[in-house]
């Protein structure tokens, strides 16, 4: 965790081992005896994080009814818990940072969000794809950089635009 907290608040590249060392309390030959290097510490703490997301979406792809998974999706980028917010932090910060862009981790949802399109009956469900992931994009940056205003105002917004109110289900 010392290193995800690190990672995400310095960045990776002015992150050294020695102060992620110091941090944790442990001395920094431990950490190259475990991970081997920084990218190998990198790697593991993107491995807990990636596990970590892995069970917010499934709890998501298990919905059945298409309206409540698409509500589910499109509400995503406002419920992240503040305890998720240096994992967020950090794969935003590799993408502008290292120019490092994982998006297997998004491929599951966006099938599924392809999917529920289609469910629902949309004329185009790969543009309608792209623009929510675009959205997510845009409000999980804006909650990671800032506290945008009127979030709540901003959630109704996309809600009612696919028929979907706050309060319905």
């Amino acid at each position: 965790m010392t290193a995800l907290h690190l990672f995400a608040s310095k960045g990776y590249d002015a992150t050294s081992t020695n102060h992620i060392a110091r941090e944790a309390g442990v001395s920094e030959g431990l950490i190259f005896r475990h991970y081997t290097n920084k990218e190998g510490l990198l790697n593991a703490t993107m491995g807990l994080g990636r596990a970590r997301v892995e069970k917010v979406y499934e709890s998501i792809l298990a919905i059945a009814d298409p309206s409540l998974r698409l509500k589910a999706i499109l509400t995503m980028p406002f419920n992240i818990p503040d305890s998720d917010a240096p994992l967020w932090k950090l794969l935003y910060a590799l993408k502008w940072q290292r120019d490092i862009y994982d998006d297997s981790w998004s491929t599951d949802v966006r099938t599924v969000l392809h999917q529920t399109f289609s469910e629902l009956g949309y004329a185009d469900p790969p543009s309608e794809t792209e623009f929510i992931f675009l959205m997510i994009d845009g409000i999980a940056t804006g909650r990671l950089l800032r506290q945008p205003i009127q979030l709540d105002k901003i959630e109704e917004i996309i809600l009612t635009k696919y028929n979907l109110g706050k309060n319905d289900f």
